[in-house]
């Protein structure tokens, strides 16, 4: 896969991965069908313009930067990127030799049976600077053995750490790969909410599903709370996310869930400890 086309995979999956939504709950929502998804998220072909807008709307990203991606990933995969120039004029062809070795002369010609040596010369310097071209291109386009692999092919790896992620969104600041689920919970009104970590970011947040328009989550690690809320239809299919809180291993992170059903404003929270074993589960109590 070519720089551009991993660079666009990694942005398409991230988008994907913020939606929360199955292959098939994307093909519910979009134009294209879930293998098409898969091919598109896998790299294996180039989505179409409107499939990476359609991404984009659903995790309401805006689609400048995810589109000049898509451009660049375009280009290469239709070989404009790379499509050499014409060549200024044809190179000569040489004319066949006899069995001599010596090219034959024209009918008529006997008196000039040798050939010229100046002709000869530009032949073979034209031979010679095809050949030089042509192995300085495939010299450009394979890698060398002992060259350092590029940055872009690389896994990218967070963009924060620690107290820079107070506030973050977690999948932006792509602390969102492999993190730690420190306890999942089922609230009385259905809704799945889960404390998640990650180490190498040094940050936690809470996520939900299988909410209801104007559900509410919070988080906090003893420091500042970080909330989300369920706005629309959209949401109710998807995960939503906390922003994040710094919190070292030891800390206690705590989340607590705020139903839209709930009127008189009765949460359920729930907490565990970061690199510890279990959760603790408080009943609803009263805001």
């Amino acid at each position: 896969m070519t720089p551009a086309r991993t660079r666009m995979t990694a942005a398409l999956r991230e988008l994907r991965s913020r939606t929360g939504l199955s292959l098939a709950a994307l093909a519910e929502r979009t134009a294209y069908s879930k293998s098409s998804w898969e091919r598109y998220l896998n790299g294996k072909t180039l989505p179409p313009r409107r499939a990476v807008q359609d991404l984009c709307r659903l995790a309401r990203e805006p689609d400048g930067r995810v589109l000049a991606l898509w451009e660049m990933a375009e280009a290469e995969w239709s070989g404009r990127a790379a499509r050499p120039a014409p060549p200024s004029a044809p190179a000569p062809t040489p004319t066949p030799a006899s069995a001599s070795g010596a090219a034959p002369a024209p009918a008529g010609s006997r008196g000039r049976s040798r050939p010229r040596a100046g002709g000869r010369l530009l032949v073979v310097l034209a031979a010679v600077g095809a050949v030089a071209v042509t192995g300085g291109a495939a010299a450009l386009l394979l890698p060398r053995p002992d060259a350092e692999p590029r940055a872009a092919s690389a896994p990218a790896g967070p963009r924060c750490h620690g107290g820079a992620c107070e506030g973050q969104d977690p999948m932006h600041m792509l602390c969102g790969g492999g993190p730690d689920t420190l306890t999942a919970h089922r609230t009385t009104t259905g809704a799945r909410v889960e404390l998640r970590h990650s180490g190498k970011c040094g940050a936690g947040w809470a996520r939900m599903w299988g909410t209801r328009v104007g559900d509410r989550l919070e988080v906090t690690a003893g420091g500042p709370t970080r909330r989300a809320r369920v706005e629309d239809e959209v949401d109710t299919e998807s995960y939503v996310y906390t922003a994040m809180t710094a919190a070292r291993s030891g800390a206690v992170l705590r989340a607590c869930f705020r139903p839209a059903a709930a009127a008189d404003g009765r949460r359920e929270c729930f907490e565990a400890r970061v690199g510890g074993t279990g959760a603790t589960i408080r009943p609803p109590s009263p805001r």
